[in-house]
């Protein structure tokens, strides 16, 4: 088993059918409310966005897309929860997935603070009984095994992998590439690819890179530039401005649409079969990310999305889901 921190060999890329063809999921961060500012607790969360999930499920039907929400411990055991997303998933007009936040996760015997945040820098049996715990709480409120997981964080460790293969999960999309979180205690993303590849040499664990791309004439050297300006955010802004470097990844949170399309003409240019996008559940209620503070901060989300959507059509890029990628990736 490949470890999950680190690069893949070229061999382990993987392919898909022609029939394929160029594809995108939409993956949702389905979590509990956090002040993102304050250090990390067990008890203060809330789950008042929750009923706006509704909407959006509503919205993505409305477009042909299947989104799939990936479910960390306080939504799986919140009722509200499953009775708004539970028929959705029943009828595969949507999927399920797990994202572990270690802190609100039980069992709870490690310290709550940002290295341990890392579900992956858990010891392994702990990482594992918590995995285990909120897969199977999964299975139970949505009637439905999770075959995808997102470490909540990126957070993913030495023995991710293994953890998921036991579990009987097909996909991780936990790994953001030309991203690094060393220096929080995370892992570094900076080497890995956008691909798609395989964690294992039978072919039953596939990676799905979040998609983040370089634009600007100097996108080629991006690897070796942007990682030299991380103390100086405004030396990346002017890059940016002048169109001479950018990252961007897709994402409604933080990134403009004509960034975004920018970055899905890269994606396409690259050659990516596979458009990872996503966002966190919370920015559907004004006041719970910094992304989204108001109502109509959330009507330009939903137009960025409706946009999107449309440039994506646009390109021949089809909507994808879990089911179709396994159907699609050659073995």
């Amino acid at each position: 088993m490949r470890s999950l921190i680190e690069p893949p060999p070229p061999h382990a890329i993987a392919r898909f059918r022609e029939d394929f063809g160029t594809r995108f999921i939409v993956t949702v961060d389905t979590e509990e409310e956090f002040d993102w500012d304050r250090p990390l607790t067990r008890s203060e969360h809330g789950l008042d966005h929750v009923p706006r999930l509704e909407k959006f499920q509503q919205f993505c039907e409305n477009c042909g897309v299947v989104p799939i929400y990936l479910v960390d411990w306080p939504i799986a055991q919140s009722k509200r929860a499953v009775e708004v997303l539970g028929p959705a998933i029943a009828s595969g007009k949507a999927e399920v997935g797990v994202q572990l936040h270690p802190w609100v996760n039980p069992p709870f015997i490690e310290e709550v603070n940002q290295q341990n945040s890392f579900a992956g820098n858990l010891p392994r049996d702990l990482e594992q009984e918590k995995f285990a715990r909120l897969r199977d709480a999964i299975e139970r409120s949505f009637s439905m095994a999770p075959l995808i997981y997102r470490a909540g964080r990126y957070g993913l460790g030495p023995h991710t992998a293994e953890l998921l293969k036991e579990q009987g999960l097909a996909i991780d999309s936990s790994v953001r590439s030309l991203f690094d979180y060393s220096a929080h205690g995370g892992p570094d993303y900076r080497p890995f690819p956008l691909l798609p590849y395989w964690l294992d040499e039978d072919h039953s664990l596939l990676e799905l890179p979040l998609t983040t791309t370089f634009w600007g004439m100097l996108r080629r050297q991006g690897n070796l530039i942007y990682p030299r300006l991380w103390r100086a955010p405004r030396a990346r802004g002017i890059l940016a401005k002048l169109g001479l470097l950018e990252r961007i990844p897709l994402t409604p949170e933080g990134v403009g649409v004509e960034e975004a399309i920018r970055g899905i003409d890269m994606a396409l240019d690259d050659g990516l079969p596979l458009l990872v996008f996503s966002f966190h559940s919370p920015s559907l209620r004004p006041g719970h990310t910094p992304y989204v503070r108001s109502e109509e901060d959330l009507d330009l989300l939903y137009d960025w999305w409706r946009r999107v959507f449309s440039y994506l059509d646009l390109r021949g890029v089809k909507p994808a889901c879990v089911k179709s990628v396994m159907e699609g990736v050659i073995r």
